[in-house]
């Protein structure tokens, strides 16, 4: 029964880490954690300890872990990774999808447009995440699922600084529509280059503010 509770604890928080729901340099307190949830601190304590030998934590002092910051050069050492790798599972994935994947993806589309249209920065990272990951995880491959999973828990958190000190671009969603055409026509190179397409432009923007925060 513990063991059950603390999987459902360290999948919330790992979904969390994965939307963007977390902030670079956020403290996250067992304590807290566990009156929130309504639990004891012990399953609180094993789902963020397996967070933190995952790179996605890191621990401190006084029983509590935090977010890590994000650099500029640890951001685009993880970028050129992600670039590579995400890249791979979006061609693999593309002839593997089902139709029911597929209307995911589609539906997950058009709810990003809104959240742009209505600025609802949360709302528009929950279906990005969505978007992105069922699409590798159509990839058949375990191994590089997990890599490029272990990558996003390092990256999410810093994805919802994205428009905190800009205006939200409609563009943001181009590419993923680009993606979907190829992808509902089953050409894996061509949703690869709108993927690629994709993280190169929202990855520029965040090397962009870390730039302006560093000076």
């Amino acid at each position: 029964m513990a063991e059950n509770l603390q999987e459902q604890l360290y999948q919330r928080l790992r979904e969390g880490l994965l939307a963007g729901r977390f902030q670079p340099g956020q403290r996250l307190k067992i304590r807290d954690l566990a009156a929130e949830w309504g639990t004891s601190p012990m399953p609180v304590r094993g789902a963020l300890q397996r967070l933190v030998a995952e790179g996605a934590l890191e621990g401190e002092p006084q029983r509590s872990v935090r977010v890590p910051e994000m650099t500029r050069e640890r951001f685009q050492q993880l970028f050129q990774v992600r670039l590579g790798l995400e890249g791979l599972a979006v061609e693999l994935a593309a002839p593997r999808l089902s139709a029911a994947e597929l209307e995911l993806l589609g539906h997950c589309i058009s709810r990003m447009e809104a959240a742009l249209e209505r600025r609802e920065v949360q709302a528009y990272l929950d279906d990005n995440s969505l978007f992105h990951l069922t699409l590798y995880r159509a990839c058949a491959n375990p191994i590089l699922l997990r890599m490029i999973e272990s990558l996003w828990l390092q990256v999410g958190p810093f994805f919802n600084r994205l428009f905190t000190e800009a205006d939200l671009s409609l563009r943001l969603n181009d590419f993923h529509e680009q993606a979907f055409k190829a992808l509902q026509a089953g050409d894996g190179k061509a949703a690869r280059a709108a993927m690629e397409q994709d993280l190169s432009y929202f990855g520029q923007f965040l090397l962009n503010l870390l730039e302006l925060e560093h000076y």
